[in-house]
């Protein structure tokens, strides 16, 4: 991947999680990293795998392609129910 594209994926990333209401330490808990490793995630400062972006893509409810390519389109559609899960670990 280039590196604008790998930069737009970190920022969708970031922007589905915010969508979300999820914070960092929620995603990196389900992930089993440290909240700072995540960080580096979206900050795009670490590579990242495609196994570590498709379990992130589950965390997030939304499939590969939105991750690569969201436009709020995307963000509108997901059910309202889904969008009002209360996050329990």
């Amino acid at each position: 991947m280039t590196e604008a594209v790998l930069k737009k994926v970190f920022s969708n990333i970031r922007t589905i999680r915010e969508f979300r209401n999820y914070s960092q330490e929620y995603l990196a808990l389900k992930l089993g990293i440290s909240q700072n490793a995540y960080s580096k995630i979206e900050l795009g400062y670490t590579n990242i795998s495609l196994s570590r972006v498709m379990a992130i893509a589950v965390i997030l409810e939304v499939s590969l392609a939105d991750i690569v390519e969201l436009d709020v389109a995307t963000l509108e559609k997901i059910p309202a129910q889904k969008l009002a899960l209360i996050v329990s670990t």
